[in-house]
């Protein structure tokens, strides 16, 4: 794994330098990691593509704040994050609001005694419902695989305060899970 992580540091030193071809490369690794977790903030889509587009934008006017030997993941997860923040700021001051559309959670690896379609559903459903701090910590984590000292430096918080976050939100699933059962 800390292979990759070298290999994409290395690729944005390359675009830091001017290849545009290490760029594409970035692109192809990153897009769609990027992708799910903007889906998981801001559950549309659409939303998402318009956002990754724009995170790649930032990317590209940030590239010279890309520290060479740090890793990289953070830094675009961080960029990421902020686009998305953004743009729910600016939709909260034009009064839109947006439902949730099942299809557009991303893809949440479920246990295998998780074997149905209905339970995959009521999963994907109950991870939509969590605040959404719990839920970005839980993207972050469990299906993006960011280490909690990694999670803490995209979201602005101790590497504590993001595994506190995480558990809180796994707690949260496990009740509300919990409670559709009992349904």
């Amino acid at each position: 794994m800390q292979g990759d992580g070298d290999a994409l540091a290395g690729m944005m030193v390359l675009y830091q330098q001017g290849d545009m071809g290490a760029f594409e490369r970035l692109y192809a690794e990153l897009a769609g990691q990027l992708r799910g977790y903007l889906r998981g903030l801001a559950r549309d889509a659409t939303r998402a593509d318009d956002l990754l587009q724009e995170t790649f934008l930032q990317i590209h006017r940030s590239r010279h704040t890309y520290l060479p030997g740090r890793p990289l993941k953070p830094w675009a997860y961080t960029i990421a994050r902020h686009v998305f923040l953004m743009s729910a700021r600016s939709d909260r001051r034009r009064g839109r609001h947006e439902t949730l559309a099942d299809e557009d959670l991303p893809e949440l690896p479920i246990p295998a005694e998780v074997e149905t379609l209905a339970d995959r559903d009521r999963v994907r459903r109950a991870v939509a419902g969590l605040p959404v701090e719990g839920r970005e910590a839980v993207l972050l984590h469990h299906v993006m695989g960011l280490s909690f000292r990694e999670i803490g430096a995209v979201v602005g918080i101790s590497e504590g305060a993001a595994r506190v976050r995480a558990h809180r939100a796994m707690i949260a699933l496990r009740e509300e899970l919990g409670a559709q059962e009992g349904r």
